[in-house]
């Protein structure tokens, strides 16, 4: 099972950074997190240099992508090069999620439809002029396509994945490991009530 966090220059360390330390939390055989880039190396917004451990091709051959956002999200979406690539990711056979401007990659490559987003303040403009309706809330999800706006809804797209690659149990587990120690129970509680209205039903109630 693999897990691709598509992460670019000018990336945004909390949304790539804390997905990978939340999908990481799950211990089964097989299961992969990988930072995946255009480059070998990528530069943050703030200036950390993290290594690539996949590239664009392997990312869209993945079982699920995560769109990680950054300061230059609007320079990628003008990459023919980059975005000829992604052009192959498919929520028909995988799970696609973005993070604030990775809502807009995602807008651009026509994967959102009819389905309405949720991404940060600052990208909402671009998102919306892309033909996206925008909601006025931290995560959404239809089908196989979920979006989270603000920097720290970043949980609840993992929370999300986890759900539905592994189970929602899984998922609660990994937000109880990274949850503040005294408000575990009302943090996965809260994150929950997010998520779960966004599940297949079987996964919605336990």
């Amino acid at each position: 099972m693999h897990i691709a966090i598509l992460t670019f220059e000018g990336y945004n360390e909390l949304d790539s950074l804390i997905a990978l330390g939340v999908l990481n939390r799950v211990q089964r055989p097989g299961w992969r997190v990988s930072i995946a880039s255009p480059t070998p190396t990528v530069r943050s917004m703030n200036g950390v240099v993290i290594h690539s451990m996949a590239g664009l091709e392997d990312a869209c051959a993945a079982d699920a992508v995560i769109v990680g956002s950054g300061s230059r999200t609007r320079e990628v979406v003008e990459d023919s090069a980059i975005m000829g690539v992604l052009r192959t990711l498919d929520p028909e056979r995988q799970l696609l999620a973005a993070q604030c401007s990775g809502t807009l990659v995602l807008a651009k490559l026509g994967l959102l439809g009819d389905v309405p987003a949720c991404t940060d303040l600052t990208t909402k403009p671009w998102v919306v002029a892309a033909g996206v309706e925008v909601l006025n809330q931290p995560f959404y999800a239809r089908e196989n396509v979920a979006t989270a706006g603000g920097c720290l809804a970043s949980h609840y797209l993992a929370a999300w994945l986890i759900s539905r690659l592994v189970g929602r149990s899984e998922a609660e587990d990994a937000l109880h490991y990274v949850a503040p120690v005294g408000e575990k129970e009302e943090y996965v509680a809260r994150a929950m009530r997010n998520v779960a209205p966004h599940l297949p039903v079987d996964l919605a109630v336990l």
